[in-house]
């Protein structure tokens, strides 16, 4: 309860500091609309040339790419660290942060949070409204459950991955290009595996598991049993991730000696 309570309290003020400047916070969001609507008429494209891609039709693809923008926002609005090691090693803030009586990682989390990116959850879910309406799916009532589970593990493995990265820092402070990297490939988890070679669909299944963001929970809203395994570790994946980038968080902040000389 004390964490939740801490937790209200950094939304509270971050939405008063956003709706201060009320214009960067629409062009932002707008920004993010746009940048959704440019990858969605990619795929329009696409498929302008073909009819099937690896025996995946367009509605497919599209419904994919809906789901894949839900956990993905859940990540960028509270997940979203890409500059740790700028901001908290190299220029010392972490210092501050260890100064509070608060676990760490979390005073990070919420200190990084953008609840803006939140409006891409309402994106993903208006897109595959669109494409499930085409394809004429039907859902049970569990599904709700299933999909909540399946967008938590999604957010999860996002989570788990690159608060995994951010840790690296605590062991060498030097500036790298692994987090924009990184944010490149995970665009490759809202397109199925199958299109790939099989040495890239095995990264992107248990190395750099973006395809349980995407495609694998999609797949089981899509009536794809060949895939309804991976669909279902999906939770799983998320948990192990995110448990093993706690524990090297947890060796990372013990290694750590401060920014002074």
């Amino acid at each position: 309860m004390f964490y939740l309570s801490i937790f209200f309290q950094y939304a509270s003020q971050y939405l008063k500091t956003r709706l201060t400047y009320r214009v960067d916070t629409v062009v932002e969001i707008f920004s993010d609309l746009l940048f959704q609507a440019v990858n969605f008429v990619f795929i329009l494209v696409v498929f302008g040339h073909t009819t099937l891609l690896s025996g995946w039709n367009r509605e497919e693809i599209i419904f994919i790419y809906g789901f894949f923008l839900v956990p993905y926002a859940f990540f960028s609005a509270f997940f979203n660290i890409w500059d740790f090691n700028e901001r908290y090693i190299v220029k010392g803030e972490f210092d501050r942060v260890l100064t509070r009586p608060i676990y760490s990682l979390f005073q990070i989390i919420m200190e990084r949070m953008e609840l803006e990116s939140l409006f891409g959850v309402i994106t993903g879910i208006v897109i595959m409204l669109y494409a499930g309406s085409s394809l004429d799916l039907s859902f049970a009532w569990y599904d709700a459950l299933v999909f909540v589970a399946m967008v938590g593990g999604g957010t999860l493995i996002y989570a788990g991955i690159f608060i995994s990265i951010a840790s690296i820092s605590f062991w060498s402070d030097s500036r790298t290009d692994i987090m924009p990297m990184m944010y490149n490939i995970g665009n490759y988890g809202r397109y199925p595996v199958d299109i790939y070679h099989r040495v890239i669909r095995f990264v992107l299944t248990w190395i750099l598991p973006f395809a349980f963001v995407g495609v694998y929970p999609a797949a089981y809203f899509l009536e794809r049993e060949e895939w309804y395994g991976y669909a279902f570790l999906t939770p799983v994946m998320g948990l192990i991730f995110l448990t093993l980038s706690v524990l090297l968080w947890n060796a990372g902040v013990k290694k750590y000696r401060g920014a002074g000389n």
